[in-house]
């Protein structure tokens, strides 16, 4: 291990066990490589983080649970064996995938009053939660798609939306997702920390980590603007498109039942879209490092804990299809247990 010693305005600095100096320097501020971050999180009192540690274990769980029953009776009924349903279940598990990225670390904070977090877990927590969000961005999109061709061409929908394409859509968004991820965290991981080591958020993000760099960036920050345009806007560009096309399909019908009936088989899915784009585009699509402020942190909390939370209920409250397998899976299961 290299043994550095620094002063106030000198650094000296030792041989390592290979016999290579290290480097001494001189007229330096007092900074050192960070190898661990110390994360704010909810710096409250006593009493308001045991009720928001109920908060967000009781979230976490609801999130797991609603998740859960939605691949099990999407996996186990053949009426719900459709491309929607598909890419509904593949949405379900990432929302347990990205829940579990950052709740299980803050709620053990909570428990035992330790916020830190190591350099690299910081960093394999970004990715995860990167990955994952630039994921979800491109099944929304593909979400969209599938409706599109369900309304604008329902005669060759079935033609065309196969379970070889389903898959190979899939396949792109995971790999597409967690490529672009890939590239951001790298970059970011190439930083040199300096002190204070104290990141204001309640997981390692985009902007608390460039937050706390004392290194040129602009590569990292271009970098990673560019990116993020790239993976919200163009799958925004699509479904705005593919939205577009459903409204004039739509509106072209001759029967006011018709339009609802179609209509009411998409509101599920854009209102998902409204909630998930509204929180990111606000929170990623910026072009300078974000200056930690309570607002950044509630819009946080508001997307990576709440919306897994909120999306299984919006898809099964707006979807009758859903809602009746579900009522019938319910009861099976009470009629079986008396």
């Amino acid at each position: 291990m290299n043994l550095l010693l620094w002063n106030s305005n000198i650094c000296f600095s030792y041989l390592t066990p290979a016999g290579i100096a290290v480097g001494t320097q001189y007229g330096m501020k007092n900074q050192t490589a960070i190898r661990e971050f110390i994360l704010l999180g909810f710096s409250y009192g006593v009493q308001v983080q045991t009720l928001l540690y109920v908060i967000f274990l009781a979230t976490y769980m609801v999130t797991i649970t609603e998740n859960a029953v939605i691949i099990f009776v999407v996996k186990r009924n053949h009426h719900l064996q459709k491309p929607m349903y598909y890419f509904l279940g593949n949405l379900s598990f990432l929302e347990i995938c990205y829940v579990s990225v950052t709740l299980p670390r803050l709620l053990f904070g909570f428990r035992s009053q330790s916020m830190t977090i190591s350099f690299s877990c910081c960093m394999t927590q970004l990715y995860f939660f990167i990955s994952l969000m630039c994921t979800e961005c491109v099944i929304l999109a593909v979400m969209a798609y599938d409706r599109y061709l369900a309304v604008c061409h329902p005669l060759r929908y079935p033609a065309i939306m196969t379970h070889k394409l389903c898959f190979q859509l899939l396949i792109l968004s995971w790999a597409g997702g967690f490529s672009i991820s890939l590239v951001k965290v790298s970059l970011i991981s190439q930083l040199t920390f300096c002190g204070p080591h104290i990141m204001n958020h309640f997981f390692c993000d985009i902007s608390p980590v460039l937050n706390l760099s004392c290194t040129d960036m602009s590569l990292a920050e271009t970098v990673d603007f560019v990116l993020a345009l790239v993976i919200l806007l163009i799958p925004l560009l699509i479904i705005v498109f593919s939205y577009c096309c459903i409204l004039l399909t739509i509106s072209c019908m001759p029967s006011v039942q018709g339009r609802r009936k179609t209509f009411s088989t998409c509101t599920s899915h854009l209102a998902v879209v409204i909630i998930f784009f509204s929180a990111t585009l606000f929170m990623y699509a910026r072009p300078r490092r974000i200056h930690p402020s309570k607002l950044n942190k509630i819009v946080s909390v508001f997307y990576a804990v709440f919306t897994p939370a909120l999306n299984p209920l919006i898809y099964c409250l707006r979807n009758k299809e859903v809602k009746e397998i579900l009522r019938k899976t319910i009861g099976t299961s009470c009629f079986a247990h008396q």
